[in-house]
């Protein structure tokens, strides 16, 4: 068909059509131009499209981002598997057999290691308060096993790390973060909030996890580092932690020694982390830092005889 009889047909303009023609072009669609005076635009014979228009990758990455665990801490294991099913049985067999090869050979385990996944026996109320805008009642023990009672709307659910948080603001408040499994009791009130305009889960996320971070170390350290140790600090105390100080960090000593300034949470916990290298590290300041370091090496000389 010429672009004016598709214009005519869909009753939208001759340049709208050139328009979707083109994007249809660039989504992948096999449709094509005949110039001449008996020419027009011709899909090619046989053309069927996919579900949705998804290609074998695309699918392959929807089951990819299938959490089995976590679906099934939500209650929806069994809609989550039958959906699954369905999309695989509606899918063509070339991204069929992308999705299957996919679901067989790759898993996501969240939790990391030396660790399971938290208790939450209240993830499905607050899921459900969640989805249906419902304000919550509940009980929540703070840090240092001090327990509140809270009237909360909540926004969202993030899971981090095996760990479920839940996004939250008191009425008429700032959103806030908790932690799911330390709600110990929880009731859903009647009525039904109204979700702040422009709140965007994902951003409220990346801006507390950033503040977080910061406010997380209280201090610095100087510290020396054997050579050929800066992947085992890098475990000990965080990839993106150590890997500033050594971009900010001078030129090795003649031995290979470098001297780094590593942010820490607090100096007893610092003592903790630097011990796990041994001789391979060297405390400079603060004073009180290195005096612990000595303090728990004589303890250990005393101990070992």
């Amino acid at each position: 068909m010429t672009a004016p009889e598709i214009a005519r047909e869909l009753e939208v303009s001759v340049r709208t059509v050139y328009r979707d023609v083109e994007a249809l072009s660039a989504a992948g669609v096999p449709v094509y131009a005949d110039r001449g005076p008996a020419g027009g635009y011709r899909l090619l014979d046989g053309y069927r499209t996919r579900l949705n228009g998804l290609t074998a990758e695309e699918a392959s990455s929807l089951f990819l981002a299938g959490l089995p665990g976590p679906a099934a801490e939500l209650g929806l294991a069994e809609v989550a598997a039958n959906a699954e099913l369905k999309l695989l049985a509606a899918l063509p067999p070339e991204p069929r057999s992308h999705a299957s090869r996919m679901r067989e050979r790759f898993l996501l385990d969240v939790p990391g290691w030396y660790r399971s996944a938290d208790d939450v026996p209240h993830l499905g109320e607050a899921s459900e308060a969640v989805w249906d805008q419902r304000p919550l009642r509940m009980t929540y023990r703070r840090w240092g096993s001090q327990e509140v009672e809270r009237v909360v709307h909540p926004y969202g659910l993030v899971l981090k790390g095996g760990s479920w948080y839940m996004v939250a603001a008191p009425p008429g408040g700032s959103p806030r973060t908790y932690r799911v499994a330390r709600i110990l009791t929880v009731e859903t009130l009647p009525g039904r909030f109204t979700r702040p305009e422009g709140f965007d889960l994902g951003e409220f996320w990346r801006a507390y996890a950033k503040e977080f971070r910061e406010r997380m170390y209280t201090a610095e350290a100087v510290i020396k580092l054997a050579p050929g140790l800066e992947s085992l600090l890098a475990y000990t105390m965080g990839q993106d932690v150590v890997g500033a100080a050594l971009a900010a960090a001078g030129e090795p000593d003649p031995e290979g020694w470098t001297t780094l300034t590593v942010p820490v949470e607090s100096i007893t916990h610092a003592r903790w982390l630097l011990l796990r290298l041994g001789a391979g590290v060297e405390v400079l300041e603060p004073p009180e830092l290195r005096a612990l370091m000595c303090e728990a090496v004589e303890e250990l000389a005393k101990l070992y005889g």
